[in-house]
């Protein structure tokens, strides 16, 4: 058996080598979403009984959440690719290992999870990328809508409730995470739970769908508003999870960067469709119909601005690879980051590379250059990582890429799918 901290330790000392100037060409299918991964794990904690999951990601995230969830009772195991096995008859504990949890910020979906199933929870508070403020006070809130009693103690999130209520319950700012642990929450609460002002992103109807498989009545899902009417009841289910958007951005983006021709295949296009709207203005070629997406860059690309924004808006996590491409298109390109504010951590980096690149307030702007030079840089965070792929890709010379950790939590097989789109690429010893 795999186990996440096994390989945060291996990885922490290997760097990645890019010779870059090679456009990429071909045709590759990307991994089930890594972040819908995370929710919809949590979720099928909820039923004491088996569940079946497909298309799951073998990125450091998700095996870091399947050691928590193991540490709680549960039973997990990758039977085949992609193929997930879960078995949470016997979760019952409460209390949830703290250095598993500070790696990662997706951790607090456990909290809803225990405070759903078990009546309480005992959860570290997540650690994750240093990107901005992501506070678990919505959650807090959210979950003492529902009648909990939660306290923030020797860094730990107590929450307790022999016995929640159904509520209605305004979520803040959209938030997605705060979404999916009040939809985890009120999974097995008799009665109709309302969430106002829900995020709609395509990870949280994926996992409404899991909690309809299992037994959850869930209207709205998609939109700002969403019912959950629980049970307790749940039973095991088997669904396969949605290709990951980012992922699939990512691998888009490097090809345009590199002036080449990248199809995707079997993806949702319209989970992207702020993306292809942004490298259609950049000056590249996007086809898309139901069996995958196509993006060609033959020429040059020009500048655009651009706002992130939830869904379906422009992706923060497609910022800084965007950020990346937009070094080396014609005249000034902007965008304003309006979800988290110290997503800029790749700035510095890309300047190594010789991008002429400024931060000021919530808004990074680049100046074309005709070429970025191949330089030793490191993975701040996980996109910021994807950012110095991108940019090593289309550099020229070689660039060395350490930090590989923070790459690796949300990018399943990276090299060999790169490799396979022509990009001279390798992971060694540093």
């Amino acid at each position: 058996m795999i186990r996440a901290d096994a390989i945060a330790t291996e990885r922490t000392v290997e760097k990645l080598l890019i010779e870059g100037g090679r456009p990429l060409r071909g045709r590759l299918r990307v991994a089930g979403g890594k972040n819908s991964s995370l929710a919809i794990i949590a979720a099928a904690a909820l039923a004491p009984d088996h569940s079946v999951l497909e298309n799951v990601p073998r990125c450091r995230d998700v095996l870091t959440l399947l050691d928590i969830l193991r540490a709680l009772g549960m039973a997990a195991e990758f039977t085949g690719p992609g193929r997930l096995e879960l078995d949470a008859r016997r979760l019952t504990d409460h209390v949830a290992p703290y250095e598993l949890c500070r790696q990662m910020r997706a951790s607090i979906y456990v909290t809803g999870m225990l405070l759903g199933r078990l009546g309480r929870a005992e959860v570290p508070l997540p650690g994750g990328c240093v990107i901005g403020s992501r506070p678990v006070d919505f959650h807090i809130r959210g979950f003492e809508t529902l009648g909990a009693q939660v306290v923030t103690q020797h860094g730990f999130l107590k929450a307790y409730a022999p016995r929640l209520t159904p509520a209605t319950f305004y979520v803040p700012r959209s938030s997605v995470g705060t979404t999916i642990n009040m939809m985890l929450a009120s999974s097995r609460i008799p009665g109709v739970t309302v969430l106002q002002n829900a995020a709609r992103e395509p990870e949280i109807v994926d996992t409404a769908v899991l909690l309809s498989l299992l037994g959850v009545h869930i209207r709205g899902a998609g939109t700002s508003t969403i019912m959950i009417e629980g049970s307790g009841d749940l039973h095991g289910a088997t669904y396969t999870i949605i290709p990951d958007r980012i992922e699939a951005g990512t691998y888009l983006i490097a090809g345009a960067a590199t002036h080449g021709d990248v199809v995707i295949v079997d993806m949702i296009s319209e989970h992207i469709t702020a993306l292809l709207t942004k490298l259609t203005e950049a000056g590249a070629t996007v086809d898309a119909d139901p069996t995958g997406i196509r993006v060609r860059a033959e020429t040059g690309l020009r500048g655009v601005e651009v706002d992130t924004a939830p869904y379906p808006g422009f992706a923060t996590d497609l910022h800084p690879q965007l950020a990346a491409l937009l070094t080396m298109a014609a005249g000034r390109s902007a965008i304003r980051e309006t979800i988290f504010e110290k997503r800029f951590g790749y700035a510095d980096e890309l300047r190594r590379m010789g991008a002429d690149i400024r931060v000021e307030g919530d808004t990074v702007t680049m100046t074309g250059v005709p070429t970025l030079s191949g330089a030793p840089v490191e993975a701040m965070d996980l996109r910021a990582g994807a950012a110095m792929v991108v940019a090593a890709l289309e550099a020229r010379g070689s660039t060395e890429i350490t930090g590989l950790e923070n790459i690796d939590r949300g990018y399943e097989g990276l090299e060999q799918k790169l490799r396979s789109l022509g990009a001279r690429i390798q992971r060694i010893p540093a």
